[in-house]
């Protein structure tokens, strides 16, 4: 059992694509995660294509909807999470070189927009995932997966 000082959330704001939100689903429940927060548009599991994409995992991760991430952000930052978002900024830092402090809210955003820099004035850390090819990024899904996973690695270390 997790102490509740070693929580782990992810904020996902406005994602398109059911299916990028059921694949989060699935590597959430894979990895531990205690909750998903889903902001704005981003498709919650009452949508049949997250359901078909996250294969039962939305029944054991809990969720919950927010019409707006920042006034989220501004809640989880008030109670003490390190909010920590995954993008691409001239203020990102690889994600290999993170130091979570837990709790800690995950923020993952739009697949072609980011997150709004509304959202990363949240932030206490930026990440990002390098990349070595010539696309400029990764499927938010992926993403989200490398970045939970090291997350959970740095979480059990304590």
């Amino acid at each position: 059992m997790r102490k509740n000082n070693q929580k782990l959330f992810i904020v996902l704001d406005n994602i398109r694509s059911a299916y990028n939100v059921g694949s989060i689903f699935r590597t959430a429940d894979g990895a531990g995660v205690n909750k998903i927060c889903v902001c704005g548009y981003s498709p919650t599991p009452d949508d049949r294509k997250v359901v078909k994409t996250a294969l039962g995992a939305e029944c054991f991760v809990p969720w919950e909807y927010y019409r707006q991430a920042w006034r989220l952000l501004e809640k989880l930052k008030a109670a003490g999470m390190q909010i920590v978002a995954l993008e691409q900024t001239k203020k990102s830092i690889n994600y290999r070189k993170l130091k979570p402090r837990f709790p800690l809210a995950l923020v993952v955003g739009n697949e072609v927009k980011g997150l709004s820099k509304g959202v990363l004035k949240y932030a206490d850390k930026i990440i990002a995932i390098p990349m070595y090819g010539q696309k400029e990024s990764l499927n938010v899904a992926v993403a989200a997966g490398i970045a939970i996973y090291k997350l959970i690695a740095s979480r059990r270390s304590l």
